[in-house]
């Protein structure tokens, strides 16, 4: 009683009081309350109280719901006839209402039916059992018929603390009982007001998507009175979802497929197809509309393969949804949108044709489909282009409202891009020319009226990868054309866009400079406009001197004040920091087309506006530079990785570097301590690594010691990564072994006294993350040198702790790393190390395996699993029986309440199998079940992982 008041009081608080610290105060208890074993009778004696008022009824019921979905293994077995019993009775008490508790109560009931085997339930099992119930209660029929419909769905609910093989049997259970169930609801459909409940409950058990012949269902009461609600006045939601489900349960793999269930399919379309008219009713709620277009769209998705064989039927069909594909609301047109893309696929790839025979056959059954489907898709290109058309309001819509209509737009391009593979690109991009030249006759002098030649525009660039470079009879008029548009802002942009997206068709169609410098000149236009089109006119940029960097390169000097203008902010130019890295990169691929000696003097030009001002700041003194804004710095940092990273010419990058490298130093020395200006120096240098290679000299030298002696100090993980890129390009130079056995010594030695336990991992993920991502670079590039270095066991060591950290990046990289020690005789030089490895390894092998046998049941996220999984096979690949019997000795800690016996053989044979060169995928299925198993309910999950421990790493294993 002290309890239940407790409870009442407590949710009196959560509800009421005018404090927001007693209402999370009040809130906590109760969360901490669900917990705990005396929960289960709290709830169920308030539940069976008259006096509970609907705020306790609702949370008790939630309580006794969760309660046995998630810990109904606290009860001893002869708690479960009082507990069926007290549900059953409160489902009765409940059966009108309030809706909330019986829900819950009904769900409590399906779940308790769940984790118990119909021997144990008695009367034949859940089903027969409510027969017998509705039978000899036949008052109580609406709280029975609510338990019906979340019955099914409680197969598919993983809330519940229910085995993996239990829930099969469960689901085997309930297909079995399907008859039986749709003859309880065939009774129910004679009283009237309980129809759509009854409709509902038979779109839960079809969704089971097993085992009921076309032929049965073709003809089921349930089906026809499913139908025939189609037709009345009030378009019944629950009729929508029947016919939802029967036309998904048709081509179900488990229902048997599209020939077995033919019949019924002939029943529904017909039916379906009658309600089209319906969809332009102006008398129509416009939620019955959406409801009828959504049963055309799934149709559509589901008969798709039918439908492209472009039979007349299913021409029908498609016209359907092109008359959905033009409603007004783009809500319902978009439903469409997954049928065009899916049809597409069907016509335009090669393996739905394959049946055909030979060549020819497929050849002409290909040209055939296309022809039948032009005219939809055409039609379909003028329908959604209207879509995209900036409203007149644009300016004064909310951030969501812009986010959503972006979304729309981005929705659109994919379904023109579906029609330009069907269509052809050159094709669909006449049919917008013909929206473009209309747009520009309405735009006249009207400056106002750009939206439909900005819409019409937005399209054309959506299909620009589909038209071909050859195009010579709309493309030249477009771009006659955006020469003449106003250079409104949103147009500009768009304008600006479109001719990045055609960078490839300049290239092939104008001869030279001369004619690009025209459209060059609109980008002009687009930096000095405003902020949005000066992004949009940068990235065009770098399209056209990407892909006509050729007709460029001869006229760099000319070009070069674009360059100034937006790297050193001279003139009128709207770039920003950011879009002027793609100006930096746009020159520095320019530049990689130009002769060897012509490249250098150019690269220097280019370096100049950019060191200048860091030369400037450092002549100021160490105090200046140390006192500097990190992004007064970074601004230019990131500009040289850009040139360092574009310039495709190693010698003149590799002199560069030689060249600045005082400069960099500098910096380095002077602002070690500061992560932002690290990170945008070593990417930096990581650029010039990589393009430079082993032509950067003495410079490579002068940098690794540098980084090696300022990671001491400062433990910047950025150094670990750029000694990754170094490890990546010099590893397997002899000439560099003494250097970078002494730098990942130095690293590595450092790094694990840095991480010394759990919680120095996940104070610092990132250094674990670019240390282990080091190591693995090292074991494929440089065994030699890492393997017989001092710092290979300790590292291990390091590993071991670090696992289980909860940060997906640092977790990733330390199995990553693992399993390249397991996986060694793979890499380049590791077999004549495996010796070396194993004398680190099989020490320590018996505590690895437990710590990844307690990753896999619960010590790190699920999501894992794959990445642990392929560990612990590479583990069992390379020590074979020796990691079988470690795998043995960890899972048989976990208790035999928790995990059974033939559980505990299931996973070792699975193992066993991976590790004699079965595929991952069944091993992967097997410790999926595992860890089901061990994670079903937090009880569970803390017995498993007090069992195994992982962080004890001396923990002695005991059979």
């Amino acid at each position: 009683m002290e309890l239940q008041n407790s409870v009442k009081e407590a949710l009196n608080a959560l509800y009421h009081h005018p404090d927001d610290a007693f209402r999370m105060e009040a809130d906590r208890w109760l969360q901490n309350f669900q917990r705990t074993i005396d929960a289960w009778q709290v709830a169920d004696n308030l539940l069976h109280d008259a006096t509970s008022n609907l705020e306790t009824l609702i949370f008790c019921s939630q309580t006794l719901r969760s309660k046995v979905q998630r810990d109904f293994e606290e009860l001893p077995s002869e708690a479960f006839r009082p507990l069926r019993s007290s549900l059953n009775t409160l489902l009765k008490k409940f059966h009108r209402g309030p809706p909330k508790v019986r829900t819950q109560i009904s769900i409590a009931v399906a779940a308790l039916a769940v984790q118990v085997p119909p021997e144990d339930w008695g009367d034949g099992g859940i089903v027969n059992w409510l027969k017998d119930e509705m039978t000899s209660h036949p008052e109580y029929i609406p709280g029975f018929l609510e338990l019906l419909t979340v019955l099914p769905e409680e197969v598919f609910n993983y809330k519940i603390a229910a085995r993996p093989e239990r829930r099969r049997q469960f689901e085997k259970e309930l297909t079995a009982q399907i008859e039986v169930a749709l003859n309880i609801l065939t009774a129910c459909l004679k009283i009237s007001e309980l129809k759509e409940q009854v409709l509902e409950a038979f779109a839960s058990w079809l969704r089971l998507r097993h085992g009921i012949p076309g032929s049965l269902l073709a003809c089921h009461p349930l089906v026809h009175t499913a139908l025939s609600s189609l037709n009345s006045e009030i378009l019944s939601e629950a009729a929508v979802n029947v016919i939802s489900e029967l036309i998904h349960y048709t081509t179900a793999g488990n229902s048997g497929g599209i020939p077995v269930q033919m019949p019924l399919i002939q029943v529904i379309v017909p039916q379906v197809m009658s309600l089209k008219e319906q969809l332009r009713d102006p008398s129509k709620d416009e939620e019955d509309v959406k409801a009828i277009a959504r049963l055309f769209a799934d149709m559509g998705d589901s008969y798709v393969e039918l439908i492209a064989t472009g039979s007349n039927e299913s021409m029908m069909i498609v016209n359907a949804l092109l008359e959905v594909a033009s409603h007004p609301e783009y809500d319902i047109a978009s439903m469409t949108f997954n049928f065009w893309h899916s049809l597409q696929h069907f016509l335009t790839k090669r393996d739905s044709y394959t049946s055909f025979g030979n060549e020819a056959s497929i050849e002409a059954e290909s040209r055939r489909r296309l022809q039948v489907f032009r005219s939809p898709y055409e039609s379909l290109v003028s329908l959604v282009s209207s879509r995209v058309q900036y409203p007149p309001d644009h300016q004064t819509l909310s951030v969501e409202d812009l986010k959503e209509f972006k979304q729309t737009r981005y929705a659109v391009a994919d379904v023109l891009i579906d029609a330009a593979s069907v269509l052809g690109g050159d094709a669909t991009l006449r049919i917008l020319y013909v929206k473009l030249a209309e747009a520009r006759t309405c735009l006249g002098n009207d400056h106002n009226q750009w939206h439909p030649a900005e819409a019409a525009l937005f399209c054309i660039r959506a299909i620009s990868n589909y038209v071909s470079t050859v195009e010579a009879e709309v493309m030249p008029k477009i771009m006659s054309l955006l020469l003449e548009l106003p250079h409104e802002p949103q147009l500009l942009q768009t304008v600006c866009l479109t001719i990045g997206a055609y960078s490839k068709w300049l290239d092939a169609a104008l001869d030279g400079f001369p004619q690009l410098s025209s459209v060059i000149k609109i980008l002009l236009s687009g930096m000095g406009k405003s902020e949005d089109s000066a992004a949009a006119a940068a990235v065009a940029f770098r399209h056209i001197c990407d892909d006509c960097r050729r007709k460029l390169c001869g006229y760099f000097d000319e070009l070069f004040s674009i360059y100034n203008s937006a790297v050193i902010g001279e003139g009128s130019l709207k770039v920003s920091a950011g879009d002027s890295l793609h100006v930096v990169e746009a020159f520095s691929m320019v530049i990689t087309e130009l002769p060897a000696d012509q490249a250098k003097l150019a690269l220097e030009k280019l370096c100049l506006p950019v060191v200048t001002p860091l030369q400037e700041i450092i002549n100021q003194g160490p105090d200046v530079l140390e006192k500097k804004l990190a992004r007064e710095l970074t601004v230019h940092i990131d500009r040289l990785a850009y040139i360092f990273r574009y310039v495709n010419h190693p010698e003149a990058v590799a002199d560069a570097i030689q060249r600045l490298w005082p400069i960099l130093k500098a910096i380095f020395d002077i602002r070690a301590w500061d992560m932002r200006t690290m990170e945008s120096l070593c990417r930096a240098c990581k650029y010039a690594v990589r393009t430079s290679g082993r032509l950067m000299g003495i410079t490579i030298g002068a940098m690794l010691e540098e980084i090696q002696g300022l990671y001491q100090q400062h433990h910047q993980p950025c150094f670990l990564y750029l000694s990754s890129e170094v490890i990546k390009i010099f590893g397997s130079d002899p000439s560099c072994a003494y250097y970078l056995k002494n730098l990942i010594e130095a690293l590595f030695k450092c790094t694990t006294c840095l991480l010394t336990n759990i919680k120095d991992f996940t104070a610092r993920p990132d250094i674990a993350d670019d240390c282990f991502l080091l190591a693995s670079r090292c074991i494929r590039y440089c065994p030699q040198v890492f393997i017989p270095s001092a710092v290979f066991p300790s590292l291990v060591d390091c590993s071991m702790i670090g696992v289980t950290v909860q940060h997906r990046e640092a977790s990733n990289s330390i199995l990553t790393f693992l399993s390249d020690i397991f996986d060694l005789a793979k890499s380049s030089m590791g077999e004549q190390y495996l010796t070396i490895r194993d004398s680190v390894i099989i020490p320590r092998g018996a505590s690895i395996t437990r710590i990844l046998v307690a990753s896999l049941t619960g010590a790190l996220p699920s999501s894992r699993l794959e990445t642990v999984t392929y560990a612990l096979l590479a583990l069992t690949r390379a020590y074979g029986a020796n990691a079988l019997e470690w795998a043995r000795e960890s899972v048989s800690l976990i208790p035999s309440t928790v995990v059974t016996e033939v559980e505990q053989t299931k996973i070792f044979q699975a193992l066993t199998d991976a590790a004699s060169g079965v595929d991952i995928k069944t091993l992967l299925g097997a410790v999926e079940e595992l860890s089901d198993v061990c994670r079903r309910n937090r009880t569970v999950q803390e017995i498993v992982q007090g069992a195994l421990r992982p962080l004890e790493l001396n923990l002695v294993t005991v059979s």
